[in-house]
């Protein structure tokens, strides 16, 4: 059974920082992509950024590039993600999922997903909110 166990979110300031992690159980972690997804109150899944199975390759919405980053760790099956100058627009529910969506360039050196995507497999999520 694929288990996703997401931690590390909490109330920051705007400008401030937090560190996600992902713990992954019930699958071979190191065969996979793996991305950050994120759901602000009242509206969709939105893809935030995504790994290839080896971590050497990063992909990265418009509106989170040079500001977070994503890693990852296969030799203790956890996916990071580094978020900083963190903005009130990033108040969301953060989930790790397994795989990547489809992927076309926003230009820039960004990315979005090529289509709605739903993971088959996510965590439960953890809380990001971003306010004064």
């Amino acid at each position: 059974e694929v288990q996703l166990v997401e931690s590390g979110g909490g109330l920051v300031q705007p400008g401030g920082s937090l560190r996600l992690s992902c713990a992954a159980s019930g699958f071979t972690f190191s065969s996979y992509g793996m991305s950050w997804i994120r759901q602000a109150p009242g509206k969709g899944l939105e893809w935030v950024s995504g790994t290839n199975n080896g971590g050497g390759i990063a992909y990265y919405a418009e509106s989170v590039k040079g500001r977070f980053t994503i890693s990852r760790d296969n030799a203790k099956n956890t996916l990071y993600m580094q978020l900083n100058s963190l903005k009130t627009a990033d108040t969301a529910m953060y989930y790790c999922a397994k795989g990547l969506p489809a992927l076309v360039s926003s230009g820039g050196g960004s990315w979005r997903a090529a289509g709605p995507w739903t993971p088959s497999d996510r965590g439960q999520g953890t809380q990001v909110t971003v306010s004064s």
